[in-house]
């Protein structure tokens, strides 16, 4: 398989969508991701899984995209023979990945101090709400959670009394990315030092993050940011603006793009000198916005987005998902792939955004069956043989 992380072993634990986010990119750059559940299964499976717009052959949504390319065993953690099966796939990982509460890996005795008494090689990677220390990293977490404490809420929407989170589910995808971020850095030491580590992802701090330079213009100012819906706190115009079918957003960051912009909108209220230069736009924003507004909703989308191109105006049409699924040049960096059951019926979904010059295979195979690799895994991995195995099915400590 000609994939960057081909022979790299994740053990991966988790559940609901930060965590098996993480695994799915790193199955999709493969590794060997082996999804460690219970014996009735992970719980993600049962959402939207009777959903008759949503679910695909028993499976929902959230299951099919997450867990594709990985390998299902199931696993009785809360047994001592449980654990010690899961202790014989620990010492073959490089890898072992959990979104768990704060303080559940070392009840169950799966933390980094366990497991490296097991394969000091091993990196270990939680992703939790508030991190693993602190004043009150044991509160409970979701996205929303994440999204509200970090402060992204407070400047979305279009005015301070209503904030609004981010469409995307960006605080629990955001810990999931990181965590992929840090489980690559943690492998790339390990070949120096040749040891493992943990990988503490909280949620909260990849929140503060991404308020980027905006934290700093905070500091700098000591004025709270408020939110201003789609426009900019420097530019003029950039904003969403509607035409005849839909929406579009324009992005005038420099005065040679206003320039630009005058000749395709040809509009004589806004060829005035004053509006050269930013701060003259800046000190009639919303005039210069109402104007285009109106102007553009006479003709459609497509009409203006054709115009603004070949003026080389930064622009974008607001894509609903049947737009952005179908674009051109999303197809073209093959962003939609097919996705399997495990029955052989076929979805789409979302392909892989890290694209490589050398190792290019993009393969996704299907989200497994409950269980459906208990057997090859222990047997071709651990190394069990039938009659242990025989016995572990029996007494129901694998599945």
């Amino acid at each position: 398989m000609n994939k960057p992380l081909s022979g790299i072993t994740v053990i991966d634990l988790t559940h609901m969508l930060s965590g098996p986010y993480c695994g799915m990119i790193l199955a999709d750059l493969g590794a060997e991701t082996i999804k460690v559940e219970p014996l009735q299964g992970e719980g993600t499976r049962k959402l939207l899984a009777t959903d008759p717009d949503n679910s695909l052959d028993g499976m929902g949504a959230y299951f099919i995209t997450l867990n594709r390319n990985k390998k299902s065993v199931c696993i009785d953690l809360k047994s001592e023979e449980g654990l010690n099966v899961f202790y014989e796939l620990v010492k073959k990982a490089d890898v072992v990945v959990n979104n768990f509460g704060a303080g559940v890996p070392t009840r169950l005795k799966i933390d980094y101090e366990q497991l490296s008494k097991i394969n000091p090689e091993i990196i270990t990677c939680s992703i939790t709400g508030f991190g693993s220390n602190g004043p009150k990293f044991k509160r409970p977490a979701f996205d929303q959670v994440a999204q509200a404490t970090g402060g992204g809420m407070s400047i979305t929407g279009t005015d301070p009394n209503h904030p609004v989170r981010a469409g995307i589910p960006i605080g629990d995808l955001g810990g999931g990315m990181f965590a992929v971020m840090g489980i690559q850095a943690a492998l790339l030491e390990r070949a120096k030092s040749g040891k493992g580590q943990d990988v503490d992802i909280s949620m909260l701090d990849c929140q503060i993050s991404l308020l980027n330079y905006m934290a700093t213009m905070y500091f700098l100012s000591e004025k709270d940011p408020f939110p201003i819906g789609n426009s900019h706190f420097v530019h003029v115009p950039y904003n969403t603006f509607k035409t005849a079918d839909g929406f579009i957003v324009i992005a005038v960051i420099t005065d040679n793009f206003w320039q630009n912009l005058k000749t395709v909108v040809k509009i004589d209220a806004l060829d005035l000198p004053e509006f050269d230069t930013q701060p003259g736009r800046w000190a009639k924003k919303d005039f210069i916005d109402e104007t285009l507004n109106q102007t553009l909703q006479t003709q459609t989308s497509d009409y203006w987005i054709e115009k603004l191109e070949a003026a080389r105006i930064p622009c974008a049409p607001v894509n609903t998902f049947s737009q952005a699924l179908s674009d051109e040049q999303v197809k073209h960096r093959n962003m939609v792939v097919e996705l399997t059951s495990g029955d052989g019926n076929k979805t789409k979904g979302p392909g892989n955004p890290i694209k490589f010059s050398r190792t290019t295979d993009e393969i996704f195979s299907p989200a497994p069956k409950v269980g459906e690799h208990t057997r090859d895994v222990l047997q071709g991995l651990v190394g069990m043989s039938e009659s242990e195995l025989a016995l572990l099915f029996e007494k129901k400590v694998v599945r």
